[in-house]
């Protein structure tokens, strides 16, 4: 069988992603974006290790390394080696872990925890069974790679709009981005990459519904990460997958997943290569500040400011009658739904819009050890659960907009309005980037691990070999909650 080296159609959408990946040098990609592309490495581990020893995490630990074997790849805090697909799906797993990783505003996903497992887990397996060297800029450019294409597809298939049908938007388009990525750490050839995208996109996947309470929400990016080191690895061989899938009439990944008839399914796959190689959407990936959903952080952000602005009306909450938060779509199906009953698991806390308000005006801050089991389900958050109303306010769809109204029990009220919350615009800066490392992992991590895996990550290019940054992933870290 002659094997074909080059894409099916260089013109059409796949192929133009394919190639432009495949092409893709260091020098090609400016400054800025390395930068972004590092923070947000560096943050993605420090995610890592506070969700590895989280309860939920033990038990999918507990239950992967029942059913696969022991293998080369490590997992982030422990001291277990696995298989490269159940590395790569339990790492994602952790860094998915508390909420508290990176996201995109336009195309919701979150890249650290796709990308970097896969990475990862392909770099220990070829070491292990190749003896073959992975050097910190390889790492680096197929990181990138990911990164930067993740969000591009997540635009062609309408962005945040799939959240608002219902779809985990991140586990359906990450796959995709975690093939190719995968791809160019490994040098394939343009049509095994395009290959690796085909099969890939033929196992996306994900329902939002997942968010209420579910331990599955954690683990969903981490089904993607695994599936598109699979991809990629059959596309090695030869395996053959589904090209010019992207594009695909019938059975493709955009007409199948949007629905959208045409003209507005070519607009939309315009928008996926529009500025390639020179507009970057890496640099729109945000990090969190908050280990929450993204889309409440503006309730967040609302409170805190009357907060500061009128500190003394919230030193007795007592006198609160009536709270009410407006969001607009999708933020509104996300985290807008009505808290039921007294309790919530730590999943559904971290995804509702009125428990991180009463959170915020109770403990005037919101921390991983905000939902430890002592803290999760106070009843002082719950009476201002209980007085409080998500709407959703249609002039604010397709934005972050949120508007949050207090009401004492004087009949006087206090409203602020936030268009974009703190993370995302401003976005944090990189000294604050750091703080959030140092805060998260220098209470899991001694000094000295911590600081090899910043000082790795952050001259990541200029290592002739990631073999230092992985001997310190690997082995036992502390535990956040115990």
């Amino acid at each position: 069988m002659t094997i074909e080296k080059y894409v099916k159609n260089p013109a059409g959408v796949t192929g133009l992603l394919v190639n432009w990946a495949y092409g893709l040098k260091i020098s090609d990609v400016p400054n800025h974006a390395q930068h972004r592309a590092k923070l947000i490495t560096l943050d993605g581990i420090g995610c890592g290790f506070i969700g590895a020893h989280l309860p939920w995490s033990k038990r999918a630990t507990k239950a992967i390394s029942e059913l696969e074997a022991p293998g080369p790849c490590s997992l982030l805090g422990w001291q277990k080696q696995l298989s490269s697909p159940a590395a790569a799906l339990l790492n994602s797993t952790f860094i998915q872990g508390f909420e508290l990783d990176d996201w995109h505003p336009k195309a919701p996903l979150h890249s650290a925890s796709l990308i970097l497992p896969a990475l990862l887990a392909a770099t220990e397996h070829v070491q292990a069974t190749e003896n073959r060297v992975i050097s910190g800029e390889a790492f680096l450019l197929a990181a990138i790679v990911g990164m930067e294409l993740g969000p591009r597809i997540g635009l062609g298939l309408g962005g945040a709009e799939l959240l608002t049908r219902g779809w985990h938007s991140g586990a359906v388009f990450g796959g995709p981005a975690v093939a190719i990525a995968v791809s160019k750490l490994l040098c394939l050839s343009p049509r095994q990459t395009e290959w690796a995208l085909g099969t890939s996109c033929t196992q996306a996947g994900g329902l939002m519904a997942a968010q209420y309470g579910s331990m599955t929400k954690r683990m969903q990016h981490g089904f993607a990460a695994r599936n598109g080191l699979i991809a990629a690895m059959l596309a090695r061989a030869d395996y053959t997958g589904i090209e010019e899938v992207l594009e695909r009439q019938y059975g493709g990944f955009f007409s199948t997943f949007t629905g959208y008839p045409q003209p507005r399914r070519a607009t939309a796959m315009e928008s996926v290569t529009a500025g390639l190689g020179s507009e970057w959407e890496i640099n729109d990936i945000s990090i969190k500040p908050y280990p929450l959903v993204a889309f409440v952080h503006a309730s967040v952000d609302c409170v805190r400011l009357l907060q500061e602005r009128y500190n003394g009306r919230f030193n007795t909450l007592e006198k609160i009658s009536e709270i009410t938060i407006e969001l607009g779509d999708p933020a509104y199906n996300h985290g807008g739904w009505k808290v039921e009953g007294d309790s919530l698991e730590p999943t559904g806390a971290q995804m509702s819009a009125a428990y991180a308000v009463a959170l915020q005006l109770v403990d005037r801050k919101i921390e991983p050890m905000s939902f430890s089991p002592e803290e999760l389900n106070r009843e002082t958050l719950f009476k201002l659960i209980r007085m409080t109303e998500c709407v959703h306010q249609k002039s604010f769809d397709n934005s972050l907009k949120t508007r949050v109204t207090i009401r004492f029990q004087d009949g006087t009220g206090l409203t602020e309005t936030v268009d974009t919350p703190r993370g995302v615009h401003p976005q944090l800066s990189t000294q604050e980037i750091l703080d959030k490392w140092v805060r998260g992992a220098g209470q899991l991590l001694e000094p000295q691990r911590r600081d090899i895996i910043e000082r790795s990550v952050m001259q990541l290019e200029t290592l002739d070999s990631v073999d230092e940054l992985l001997n310190q992933l690997g082995g036992e870290a502390g535990s956040m909650l115990h």
